[in-house]
């Protein structure tokens, strides 16, 4: 009995100290999906704790509503997923978020926007979505030695300040190391990592952010179906993102998902949890996989939107068969195309990753429109020039950046000319190039 008291009382002073420490955000908060009737939010509390938000109409500011309660624990890295369901569309609201009681203030706009109700009322609406992928935070002791990647902080305060509805992540969105992807705990943590970075906050608290996964937050590089655990990394991938879902129905198992802005969907692509190995010589070669590609498909087809965002990690559009551009899967690719056409689709345009550096690519099409695929990379990862032998015959000239950078999609104009303006910005948020693509340059008639 003496020695469990001693060994109690030897105990104390750590409870204490820890006691001590008041429990605050760790990273966030972060504004995710955001629909008419729900926004999702996110936010990573240092320890265990109870975890809100307060959110109110930026017009109406004296009533305030609060999400439900939940509390954070040590086996999902202290995340609190919240939804503010009391919301209005085409609103822009203001938000704290209270953990243990205490509202905890942030020095930078913490609001969320809902989409507006225009259908059938008003022409679509004017808004911009920030698009970027390869986002490496370095870490002393793991990153690889007389490593390049930089730092981060510069590129994002430069993202913040555009102010834009949407953050798009196009993949690569942190960066597993050899320490990391073996365990659950090395995955938390690296995510956490990534995600605590000071200069982020900003972008999370006031942009709604979407993400598609690659290779980098799903695993190895080049990792493909055949990972050990990435049941695990899929976890991690849905802890740490607020899309509107982790899989679709007819494809469950990944991380495929979609969603709708004014009169642009985005169909968001899992390019690894089916796919076939690179190398792999015998048997089956899928990139999304038939469950995918044919829900793909549908979703096309049905879609009405003006502008459909396909979104992979890859690039889709590159003629040229190397590292992991869809070209390298011929066959599904092709399948794809001939879909398109044959179901004689508007308005698609493809968005990619994955190439540490950025460029807009036409693929020309006898009979119909031209395919774009605009690549964005990187943010912060190293950068990586196209080799010599590679052939991008569909290269728009003056679109090619060497150098980190981040991209920008603006929606505007009637409903019966709308357009799409792409912008290019560096680190420090200059503009690097424009190109812009109307409704009719995508199939569409004069007069939809």
């Amino acid at each position: 009995m003496l020695r469990q008291v001693v060994a109690v009382a030897l105990l104390l002073p750590t409870i204490a100290s820890a006691q001590a420490r008041p429990v605050t955000l760790q990273s966030g908060p972060m504004v995710g999906a955001a629909e008419m009737r729900e926004v999702k939010l996110w936010a990573q509390t240092t320890g265990a704790a109870r975890v809100r938000a307060v959110y109110w109409d930026s017009a109406a500011p004296a009533v305030r509503r609060t999400t439900a309660e939940v509390v954070t624990r040590r086996d999902s890295a202290y995340v609190a997923h919240l939804v503010a369901d009391q919301v209005e569309p085409g609103k822009t609201y203001g938000y704290d978020i209270q953990v243990n009681g205490v509202s905890i203030r942030r020095p930078y706009p913490t609001k969320f926007r809902t989409p507006p109700l225009w259908q059938y009322r008003t022409d679509p609406p004017t808004f911009t979505m920030l698009l970027g992928s390869c986002f490496y935070v370095p870490e002393r002791g793991t990153d690889r030695p007389n490593s390049n990647y930089g730092d981060s902080t510069g590129i994002v305060t430069a993202m913040a300040a555009k102010r834009a509805e949407i953050m798009f992540w196009l993949g690569d969105n942190t960066y597993l190391r050899e320490v990391d992807w073996g365990s659950w705990t090395g995955i938390l943590r690296r995510w956490t990592h990534t995600r605590s970075l000071p200069a982020l906050q900003p972008l999370l608290a006031a942009s709604s952010n979407y993400g598609i996964w690659d290779d980098h937050e799903f695993g190895p590089n080049d990792a493909d179906r055949g990972l050990w655990n990435k049941d695990q990394t899929r976890a991690a991938f849905e802890l740490f993102f607020r899309n509107p879902s982790t899989g679709v129905p007819s494809a469950p198992e990944g991380i495929t998902s979609q969603f709708a802005w004014g009169d642009v969907e985005v169909f968001m692509l899992d390019d690894r949890w089916y796919r076939a190995p690179d190398k792999r010589k015998t048997g089956d070669r899928p990139y999304l996989g038939d469950a995918q590609l044919e829900w793909l498909i549908d979703a096309l087809t049905t879609s009405r939107a003006t502008f459909k965002l396909v979104a992979f990690g890859g690039q889709v559009a590159n003629p040229a068969t190397l590292f992991e551009n869809y070209a390298t899967y011929p066959a599904e690719r092709q399948r794809l195309l001939d879909a398109l056409a044959a179901e004689k689709i508007p308005g698609v345009v493809f968005l990619s990753g994955d190439r540490h550096h950025t460029e807009l690519t036409r693929l020309d099409r006898p009979g119909t429109y031209p395919l774009y695929d605009l690549t964005i990379s990187p943010l912060s990862a190293g950068v990586s020039a196209p080799p010599a032998n590679e052939n991008n015959t569909g290269r728009a000239e003056g679109t090619l950046v060497n150098a980190l950078n981040f991209g920008s999609l603006t929606f505007s104009g009637p409903r019966t000319a709308r357009v799409m303006t792409m912008k290019v910005f560096d680190s420090s948020g200059k503009e690097l190039w424009t190109r812009s693509v109307t409704a009719q340059d995508l199939g569409w008639p004069a007069a939809q």
